[in-house]
């Protein structure tokens, strides 16, 4: 009978370990290797006071993606990290590879990372959106820093721009080991996906005949593309859409690689997202968070109406009801007088963006 056991005990430790072995297999197949560009092809210059490097990392959905690491020159032992992306559809080459090389010159390190399915990420099929995905590559970003030899891991913080200030928010919302957060220009893509601008086409007709509409262009031309920004704007488009075209389509922020400076978007590349609403739970969210909006901004509704919410439980354009925020005190809405939405992707001519004081906010909240 003992013979028996051992024998047993012996077969159930060879299975486990060959378990083990393709566990391990399986983890290493999820590695895509990526064709990276290694010249500086960014929209912005190289500055001196940082080193940068190409970086890749893996999520959980198994998509590896590509990232722009700036570290500080001349920095000693740990230092604390900051992730960063955005704006929807852009790439890291441009306003989050910005960001990232502000906050390292100021002693952070730094890595401004391409979302799955865009710029130099993997994911077919391209320029597809999804409220878990886009949320799990912030998580991912989190992992790959706390991984770092120069990052201490216990100081990690994050920034959204654009569409990704609200997805920072939800990772926020979801990952505690995010210790502070700047969402910056937001948009809130579920509510803009789901309600339309300004809550125009908030109701339920309006909502089934989008929803017929997606059913009918996934069975037309499932890979069919949505357009950038226009080539061409009419003097009679609303500011915010002149403001895009001067930044996606000039020297000043135009991409090769970026979707919104060329073909856009997926026509359902972001269906997932007009049936959910992922802020939910920001209520909850005990660290630091700052959320940062141009006075101008035709995107502002967003940022302010996240905030309340996050502080207070509750917020126009919010059909649910929470408690108050737990730890109101370290939360902070800062409205940047004069600049618009895009002013603060870049800084604009003004040079809107306060790189001291989110320098400030994250050294005070990533300690």
């Amino acid at each position: 009978m003992k013979r028996e056991i051992i024998i047993f005990i012996l077969a159930a430790l060879t299975l486990a370990a060959c378990g083990n072995k393709q566990e391990t297999k399986n983890n290493e197949n999820m590695k895509q290797e990526l064709n990276l560009t290694q010249e500086w092809d960014k929209v912005f210059p190289l500055s001196e006071k940082v080193h940068h490097r190409k970086v890749t990392f893996e999520t959980q959905y198994g998509l590896t993606l590509a990232a722009d690491l700036y570290t500080p020159k001349d920095a000693n032992g740990k230092l604390p990290a900051i992730a960063v992306s955005g704006p929807f559809g852009a790439v890291k080459e441009q306003s989050s590879g910005l960001y990232a090389m502000k906050m390292a010159e100021r002693g952070f390190v730094a890595l401004a990372f391409d979302p799955s399915y865009t710029g130099e990420s993997s994911g077919e099929p391209r320029r597809t959106a999804s409220p878990d995905i886009n949320t799990e590559d912030f998580m991912a970003a989190v992992d790959f820093l706390s991984q770092l030899e120069n990052v201490d891991p216990e100081r990690i913080g994050i920034i959204g721009i654009c569409g990704w200030g609200g997805i920072a928010l939800n990772a926020a919302a979801a990952d505690p080991r995010i210790k502070a957060t700047v969402a910056s220009t937001m948009y809130d893509m579920t509510r803009i996906s789901g309600n339309g601008y300004y809550d125009s086409d908030n109701n339920e007709e309006a909502r089934h005949a989008a929803r017929e509409a997606m059913g009918k262009q996934r069975l037309a031309d499932p890979m069919a593309m949505a357009g950038g920004v226009l080539d061409t704007v009419p003097p009679q488009a609303p500011r915010f859409v002149h403001d895009y075209h001067a930044y996606y389509k000039t020297p000043r922020g135009y991409h090769v690689r970026s979707g919104n400076s060329n073909d856009g978007w997926r026509v359902i590349g972001t269906q997932a997202y007009s049936n959910s609403r992922f802020l939910y739970y920001i209520n909850e969210i005990r660290s630091a968070v700052m959320v940062m909006h141009g006075a101008e901004a035709h995107s502002r509704y967003f940022g302010e109406a996240a905030y309340h919410y996050m502080v207070d439980g509750k917020a126009e354009g919010y059909n649910f009801i929470g408690k108050p925020n737990p730890n109101p005190d370290n939360k902070q809405l800062l409205i940047i007088p004069g600049a618009t939405h895009c002013d603060l992707y870049d800084g604009g001519e003004g040079n809107y963006i306060p790189w001291d004081t989110l320098a400030e906010f994250f050294n005070k909240n990533l300690k």
